[in-house]
């Protein structure tokens, strides 16, 4: 909450900053942000990496069974990603990210560009440098970034109540620790498990399918019954026999 309210009041500095300016903003550009600024309307045929930026941010947006490409090219599907984003908020669905899209993606982002109900530290129980893993701790990290948007989509999907991860990133050393497989998706950072709590396991696996994971596993999968594991494999993969998947 106290993390919330600092960046509300910082908001309101930086507007009335801009105000006193006499700065005026363009259709095409929204209010300054201190994790990231678009500088222009996005639609299709856009390309660049602010329209990756936004694709990270929307990725939990794809509808049954797609992922998102975080690829910088604003085609058809992130251009439908987008809509099912401004639907999602009561924002006018047409797919093209302007000011208002921008601004609800500013309230829904902290400083260091994780969105509002996930942490870093929630997505790394292992250690703070993020190494150790299949891969370097920057690759590491920015997975976890971009599956916290998928949570972030999957929570508020699920009426913006909690969700408990109970696991993230693991280095080989915290992987063995805990018993994972050589190959698990969490030494890429791209992976986490989720904990029963507002929702049944089986209510998360099932909704994730909507949001951008082609790694699902939950109860009936061998290992599984007391979380869902949610991760961004090659292909796809799930398992929840329990819940009818």
């Amino acid at each position: 909450m106290l993390r919330r309210t600092a960046r509300l009041l910082l908001s309101l500095v930086m507007l009335a900053t801009v105000g006193l300016a006499g700065s005026i903003a363009t259709a095409g550009t929204a209010q300054a942000d201190t994790c990231y600024t678009w500088p222009r309307t996005l639609r299709e045929g856009s390309s660049g990496s602010d329209v990756s930026q936004l694709q990270i941010r929307v990725a939990g947006y794809p509808g049954y069974g797609g992922v998102l490409a975080i690829d910088g090219q604003y085609g058809p599907a992130t251009a439908a990603a987008v809509k099912r984003f401004q639907a999602a908020y009561g924002l006018t669905a047409d797919g093209v990210a302007g000011p208002a899209t921008f601004s609800k993606i500013y309230a829904l982002q902290d400083a260091d560009c994780t969105p509002a109900h996930f942490s870093y530290a929630e997505l790394n129980q292992c250690n703070s440098t993020w190494s150790g893993g299949a891969v370097s701790a920057a690759t590491a990290k920015a997975n976890a970034l971009r599956t916290m948007w998928k949570l972030e989509a999957l929570r508020h999907a699920l009426g913006d109540q909690s969700i408990r991860v109970t696991s993230g990133f693991r280095s080989h050393a915290c992987n063995s620790a805990v018993g994972g497989s050589s190959n698990s998706r969490h030494l890429y950072g791209d992976a986490a498990d989720l904990g029963a709590g507002p929702h049944s396991l089986c209510t998360l696996a099932k909704r994730a399918r909507y949001h951008g994971f082609p790694g699902i596993l939950g109860p009936g999968y061998p290992g599984h019954d007391d979380h869902t594991h949610l991760d961004h494999r090659s292909s796809r993969f799930w398992s929840a026999p329990t819940c009818g998947i």
